[in-house]
Order: C-alpha cells, then sequence, then structure tokens
C-alpha cells in the first residue's frame, strides 16, 4: 500500500513540474519576444491580453491600464540601439487545472542600466496545449 502511495505522489509531483515547465516556457516565450521587439512571438503566447502596471512616485500610488494596441506600438517602436533586458528573478506558480498564476519579482535594464524594478503578477489559460497569457499586472518602483 506504501508504494502505491509513493507512486502516485511522484506521479502527481511529475506533472505539476511539467506544467510548471510548460507555463514558463509561455513566459520566457513572452520575455524573448520583448527583449527582440518581436511582437509576433509575444503574440504567439498571449490571448485578449490585459495589461495594467502599478507604480510609486512621490508617495503617490497610480495604476496604468495599457491598451494592447499601444504595448505592441511600444514594443515594434524600441529603438535597434536601445537594449532591455527584464531579469526574472523567482517564479512562484500556482495551477488549477486551466488556469494558472505567477508571480515573478524582476529587475528592468535599459543599456544595462537598472531603471526600475518590482514583481509581476501573470494570469493564463490553457488554450489546447499552449498556456496563454491573459493578464499582466506589474508593480514598478526605482
Amino acid at each position: 500500500m506504501k508504494k502505491i502511495i509513493v507512486i502516485l505522489l511522484l506521479f502527481c509531483v511529475q506533472i505539476t513540474v511539467a506544467q510548471e515547465a510548460e507555463i514558463k516556457k509561455s513566459i520566457a516565450a513572452f520575455f524573448e519576444g520583448l527583449h527582440t521587439a518581436d511582437t509576433l512571438k509575444i503574440k504567439s503566447v498571449c490571448k485578449d491580453l490585459i495589461l495594467q502596471s502599478v507604480s510609486e512616485k512621490n508617495g503617490m500610488i497610480k495604476l496604468h491600464n495599457e491598451p494592447i494596441d499601444e504595448f505592441y506600438k511600444s514594443i515594434a517602436s524600441i529603438p535597434k540601439t536601445m537594449k532591455i533586458e527584464e531579469r526574472l528573478l523567482d517564479y512562484k506558480i500556482q495551477v488549477d487545472g486551466a488556469m494558472a498564476h505567477v508571480w515573478t519579482p524582476y529587475e528592468f535594464y535599459i543599456n544595462g542600466k537598472l531603471s526600475h524594478k518590482g514583481v509581476n503578477s501573470f494570469q493564463l489559460f490553457k488554450d489546447g496545449e499552449t498556456w496563454k497569457i491573459i493578464y499582466i499586472i506589474d508593480t514598478r518602483r526605482k
């Protein structure tokens, strides 16, 4: 009986690890697209994306909604001379069926210099075989 329980537990852990790897793959593709200004790559892992950010300036907290079309235009218009890099410091992943939430602290660099840091919160759903990002909100602070 103990062997069966151990085997079942190992099987569940293996499924969870595989799901988390697929989720990380979608988020990695999003950031590969961001870093190379490749909106098609970003779109390949997004579906009806909603973007928001929470910023802190002079003690004031502000919620900003970014229309998806503006986001794609801003990514496509990044000058080739500007190198942007968002470094994800950790992943905390929660999954329930076809829905996932991912919490990723990050640091954002422009031309090798730290611009800001914060936390991303992603909502994803499994669309067939691919995890698609449907919502992103992040915090931004110096």
